[in-house]
């Protein structure tokens, strides 16, 4: 596979995530929303699992589950609640998704080294600052 499909992937699909996010009705509650939403994404899940696995066997492919896919599950639904509440109260489509990527990428670079032992470097500490740049000129 193309290092980079991946990337459009996450790219096209996140545009229409913002997209959709911001578009939710602002009376309709959010987790009425997001249910619907997780729906839609489970029969695509299954649908996708048969169309691109090398096996007919769902069950024994749940089998194989740890605690990632079920904390996964909430941390998708603070993401996604997140976002919608945070269009409501006023947040730009055009910064939403910066503000909160870039202080992200500030927060995993002290993850990956905490948990996964990966080295904090010059470049990155100068990334950091650079970030932080980045927010307090899209703030202003």
């Amino acid at each position: 596979m193309n290092m980079y499909l991946p990337v459009l992937l996450v790219v096209l699909s996140n545009t229409f995530y913002n997209i959709c996010a911001k578009s939710t009705p602002q009376d309709l509650n959010p987790f009425a929303s997001l249910s619907i939403t997780y729906l839609v994404g489970a029969a695509a899940s299954i649908a996708l699992y048969f169309l691109t696995g090398n096996s007919p066997q769902l069950l024994a492919e749940y089998a194989k589950l740890n605690w990632s896919s079920f904390v996964l599950g909430f941390s998708v639904v603070g993401l996604e609640s997140g976002f919608i509440l945070m269009y409501r109260v006023g947040w730009k489509i055009n910064t939403a998704q910066v503000v909160t990527s870039l202080l992200l990428a500030v927060v995993l670079v002290f993850v990956g080294y905490l948990l996964y032992r990966e080295a904090i470097t010059a470049s990155k500490i100068a990334g950091i600052l650079v970030c932080m740049a980045g927010l307090y000129l899209l703030n202003r």
